[in-house]
């Protein structure tokens, strides 16, 4: 989860750019985390769970070796709830727009189009909340993707999210030497079963730009110019999708960031915050404590709907 990943409301104009370029050579002092949407009050995290729970990472050199294993479960642990991290929001769009949901979509596509993707989440569980486990360590696993892509020292970025990514634990020097290239990840992730799949139940929380940055990799080009074509695309790739944050929306019992969520849920964290791996199983038990809850009710009716991108949540986003 990167550190601003909102729809903010803007007054009519052009564009803002609000990244920064850090000069090559130049000092870096991380700065304190900023509170975002994601984040609110970190719920505890349980020293057993932290034990019980792998978070793989996955790098260049095992990327096959990994994917050779989501290919035989998949079909046994069809929920798969995800997070990403990116270098933060760089532009924000002041334009005329007939729908704030066309408005956001403007500004999330210029962001993706723009910047890199620098960690993929994927927590794997079957209808019970019950993870894979891992043929080599023998316990449940989930799987983190570091790519390659990202520049720290070229690439645009927003000052707070990569200090808090650094923070958090994400070392950008490793992922650009031993991370994912994402055009192989791409032939690997089309061919595993896991999209293009109506079989397959896909969770996020605040999901637009998750789904935004793997819509840019998996077709290998810039996302579509209107937001109707790209929610098609997503209803292709995604067929079965919800958004947390959406399925919440104007909820009086259920608000706020992943952390208050799942706090107000009971359920507890297990490694790192703001890192694509535990954000997403925070989102994976996260989503199986909600299902049938009585704040929520059914879920069917949140399927394909992106908080921000829909007409009624765009019109109310706060």
């Amino acid at each position: 989860m990167c550190s601003s990943r909102g729809f903010d409301s803007l007054s009519a104009g052009s564009s803002v750019f609000l990244g920064f370029r850090r000069p090559s050579g130049a000092s870096y002092a991380p700065a304190p985390p900023r509170r975002h949407d994601r984040s609110d009050l970190e719920p505890p995290m349980s020293k057993g769970e932290e034990d019980a729970v792998e978070i793989r990472d996955v790098w260049d050199g095992n990327l096959e070796s990994e994917f050779a294993v989501i290919r035989d479960i998949v079909d046994d642990f069809p929920y798969v709830a995800m997070d990403t991290e990116f270098p933060g929001v760089v532009i924000r769009h002041l334009g005329d727009f007939k729908q704030p949901a066309d408005a956001n979509y403007h500004t999330l596509s210029s962001n993706v189009d723009l910047l890199h993707l620098l960690q993929l989440g994927l927590t794997f569980s079957d209808a019970a909340g019950n993870l894979p486990t891992s043929p080599s360590s023998g316990r449940p696993v989930v799987w983190q993707f570091n790519f390659r892509e990202f520049d720290v020292d070229s690439d645009v970025f927003v000052p707070d999210s990569i200090d808090l990514l650094r923070t958090s634990g994400i070392d950008f020097k490793k992922n650009r030497e031993d991370g994912v290239d994402a055009r192989r990840f791409a032939e690997l992730f089309m061919s595993s079963g896991v999209v293009l799949n109506d079989s397959i139940h896909w969770v996020a929380f605040h999901g637009a730009y998750d789904f935004g940055y793997l819509i840019k990799i998996l077709t290998c080009r810039k996302l579509p110019e209107t937001r109707k074509e790209f929610l098609d695309l997503l209803h292709v790739f995604f067929p079965v999708m919800y958004d947390i944050k959406r399925v919440i929306h104007l909820n009086n019992n259920l608000y706020g960031g992943l952390n208050k969520v799942a706090e107000k849920l009971e359920v507890e964290r297990v490694g790192t915050c703001h890192q694509a791996g535990s954000d997403s199983l925070l989102t994976a038990r996260a989503f199986m404590k909600m299902r049938g809850h009585r704040f929520v009710g059914s879920m069917e009716k949140y399927v394909g709907l992106l908080f921000g991108l829909d007409i009624e949540s765009a019109h109310n986003q706060n």
